[in-house]
């Protein structure tokens, strides 16, 4: 028998605006000049205040009564000086990161907002080597759980495969096999890439268990035939990720998003503006709302409701550019405190192991909130610009039971490397009983992964004759 039942669930959602400030938290200021950009021209209602108006725009009476409730929150982002010219403000050509490199790729993928931002979600799921080594149910929970997005399987699959077609080919797989056979996929065509595609996808656990005769058995194929496969398998990159690292000539120019100055041994952290402009709701259109505020026909009623609309989120985007430069200036400020010797210093040997969490829990933000925050974020100091991120490192204890930085530890294994007699190089097992003789204590595997994260190579391929 059928029965009707009244029942009370409690969901959580995300308000347009909350969504709007968590996606422009995560962009670096050119990629916000180009949002800003985008929305002034989608948007008549909004318009940028030139600097010759500033002030007088701070004495002028709005006569939007809902506006006025809210002036002085949605304007309060204006109060830096503005840089004029970005192009005399100091910049640094880095290396883009894999993720950052994805990203990009992105914007020309044709994807609306729902799926750019699963999307992205994605991408920042993959590890340093480009694999996603999470199951799609995970993904799909805390998708719903974070942005208060219905997804399912099937749709992250098909995302999936998008960011499967970028470069490096073969990032996106979720295990070796699937990497290959995403590079293989892109060869041009060829007996040798047919054959080797049939070995990855019907016969992979005995090629790596390397039972080749079987194989060839199964196949039907004889030994020239295999092995000029195999030649075809073996030039695929296993890590497409890592990749990244190499391109010496891959660089992009990035401008600090915080400016911090040292006067008396007192820090001066600012936020440069030469992206950001002061941004109003238009007058022309403040004077037009007030006109139709009397409409009597349908067509009037339809225009008042337009720029009721466009007003509203004008109002929201203004507000949301504000939360952006508040919630970034609280966390920068805290990493700041959080690392006072070394943006006093200078010195990278003065820095604090610091994960996300200490941030999060001095902001009263959450942990993911932080990560957006530092994500592709730079910092001028008077000696340098420097990513966020590098600020943000494990820690390990020495013998006298004071807490060190893992990158102190790494500092000393590049030393130790530099300095070694290249005929003899150290191996795993000799840098951990260096750094033992520091007083810190290390198993061989983790020296192995220290190195690797480095970049330096083993020390048979260190060897010079």
């Amino acid at each position: 028998m059928l029965k009707q039942a009244l029942q009370q669930t409690l969901h959580q959602k995300l308000s347009p605006k909350q969504v709007q400030v968590i996606r422009m938290l995560q962009m670096p200021a050119l990629q916000l000049e180009q949002h800003i950009e985008r929305e002034l021209e989608e948007n008549p209602v909004l318009e940028e205040v030139k600097e010759t108006e500033e002030k007088a725009e701070e004495n002028r009476n709005m006569s939007i009564e809902e506006y006025v409730a809210n002036e002085s929150q949605t304007r309060a982002y204006a109060a830096q000086p503005v840089v004029s010219n970005m192009l005399d403000f100091p910049t640094l050509s880095v290396k883009e990161s894999l993720h950052e490199q994805l990203e990009r790729q992105l914007g020309f993928a044709h994807l609306d907002d729902r799926q750019n931002t699963l999307a992205l979600y994605l991408v920042q799921s993959l590890d340093n080597d480009g694999y996603l080594r999470r199951a799609l149910p995970a993904l799909v929970d805390d998708i719903a759980f974070r942005w208060n997005i219905s997804s399912d399987e099937k749709e992250l699959t098909k995302l999936l495969k998008i960011i499967q077609g970028f470069e490096p080919l073969g990032v996106g797989a979720r295990d070796l096999r699937e990497c290959l056979l995403i590079q293989l996929k892109h060869k041009a065509p060829s007996p040798e890439v047919k054959t080797a595609t049939g070995i990855l996808e019907r016969h992979f656990n005995d090629f790596t268990g390397r039972l080749y005769d079987k194989i060839r058995t199964k196949m039907h194929i004889d030994e020239a035939e295999f092995d000029a496969a195999v030649e075809e398998i073996v030039r695929l990159n296993p890590k497409p990720g890592a990749v990244i690292e190499t391109f010496d000539d891959r660089s992009t120019y990035v401008f600090p998003d915080f400016l911090l100055e040292v006067k008396n041994e007192t820090f001066n952290l600012t936020m440069p503006r030469y992206t950001i402009p002061n941004l109003r709701i238009s007058q022309r259109y403040e004077q037009l709302l007030k006109k139709e505020e009397q409409a009597k026909t349908r067509s009037d009623r339809n225009t008042l409701m337009f720029l009721r609309q466009k007003i509203e989120s004008a109002k929201w985007f203004i507000d949301a550019l504000k939360q952006r430069q508040d919630t970034l200036m609280r966390t920068m400020q805290s990493i700041i405190d959080y690392q006072h010797d070394f943006f006093m210093e200078g010195d990278e040997s003065l820095l604090r192991p610091m994960a996300l969490k200490h941030i999060a829990s001095v902001t009263n933000l959450d942990i993911s909130t932080i990560s957006r925050v530092v994500t592709s974020k730079y910092i001028q100091t008077h000696f340098g610009i420097f990513a966020l991120k590098s600020f943000f490192s494990d820690g390990t204890v020495n013998e006298s039971g004071e807490e060190v930085s893992i990158r102190k530890i790494k500092n000393l294994l590049m030393q130790f490397v530099e300095e070694e007699n290249k005929k003899h190089p150290y191996s795993d097992e000799e840098l951990s009983e260096m750094l033992q003789k520091e007083g810190f204590t290390f198993a061989r595997r983790t020296i192995a992964k220290y190195r690797e994260q480095l970049n330096i190579p083993t020390s048979r391929m260190r060897k010079r004759s």
